[in-house]
């Protein structure tokens, strides 16, 4: 049984930093095998020069995929960052992001995820802003 979008923005209530819960993230979608992340604009994570900060862009993959697993295993459980990897390909100005967390492998001790970021609007596959890869060790 996968989460709801309101029970996954209720485990980024109870479960994250005060840090993360900054960003305002919110769930846009979940499946049982995937979640969607909206992190809305900000000038507070802006960069010099005006684009999104990778810090922020990183953190939002992050939280992506642990809701992703969670809706995938019907709930949050201890689970644990192994390693992340993200390239940035192009600078987001002025738009909030769509963080698309899919589960490519999930076994009983371990996760792999692909994650695309993206402005809103844009096609993802096509025009993405950053694209990570995660594994998570699974309690």
């Amino acid at each position: 049984m996968t989460l709801t979008t309101a029970e996954a923005d209720k485990l980024l209530a109870d479960h994250f930093a005060p840090w993360v819960q900054d960003l305002g993230l919110t769930t846009a979608e979940t499946g049982e095998r995937h979640a969607v992340l909206r992190l809305p604009w900000s000038d507070r994570l802006a960069r010099e020069g005006g684009g999104l900060s990778g810090q922020a862009l990183m953190a939002a993959a992050d939280t992506a995929c642990v809701i992703a697993v969670s809706s995938a295993r019907g709930g949050f459980g201890p689970m644990t960052t192994v390693q992340q990897s993200t390239s940035f390909q192009r600078a987001v100005l002025a738009q909030d992001v769509l963080v698309h967390a899919r589960i490519t492998k999930l076994g009983r001790r371990i996760a792999f995820l692909d994650v695309t970021l993206a402005p809103e609007g844009t096609d993802g596959a096509e025009e993405p802003a950053a694209h990570a890869t995660a594994v998570y060790a699974l309690g």
